[in-house]
């Protein structure tokens, strides 16, 4: 499956592909990009390249974009298996905008493309404020917490879940 390319003004939203993969690698194995994921940071390149040929070879009900910033790649956004959105940034970019930017281009683009789907969904560790407070500006909002979802290292995390109709 291939997903089309977007830009936004200051981003290039696009497929990854197999050349991404020490990219990827730096993103993915920072602890401050994995803490709030549903697994902590990647310890081996081969970690990384399973990782990321879910991305390069993506399901039909995947629309994953790496994103690019003056040529390099600074993070994920998308739709691993829709209707759940997730993003991640490397903490270079913190504090710019570049994940909403990022987002409205996804979340438009998944709206095109599944006219029929009613609302996005995503879920987030209540700890993780940011992310909360940039989903919350994007429309989505709470439906739902649960405790104890996500076993991460040895610490149990829990979960805010949140959607956003379609506009």
């Amino acid at each position: 499956m291939s997903v089309p390319t977007l830009r936004t003004e200051r981003l290039v939203l696009r497929q990854a592909v197999w050349a991404d993969l020490d990219a990827v690698h730096r993103l993915m194995s920072d602890p401050r990009v994995m803490r709030y994921w549903s697994r902590p940071e990647h310890e081996t390149l081969e970690e990384t390249r399973a990782w990321l040929g879910f991305l390069v070879d993506q399901a039909p009900d995947s629309r994953d974009w790496l994103i690019e910033k003056d040529g390099a790649v600074i993070g994920k956004a998308g739709a691993w298996v829709l209707p759940e959105v997730g993003f991640l940034l490397h903490p270079d970019h913190w504090g710019q905008g570049l994940a909403q930017e990022a987002m409205v281009a996804v979340i438009a683009a998944l709206e095109a493309e599944f006219p029929a789907l009613p609302a996005l969904t995503a879920e987030v560790d209540p700890r993780n404020a940011a992310s909360l407070r940039l989903l919350g500006r994007l429309g989505f909002r709470e439906t739902h917490r649960a405790e104890r979802t996500l076993l991460w290292r040895d610490e149990w995390c829990d979960s805010i879940y949140l959607a956003r109709a379609r506009t």
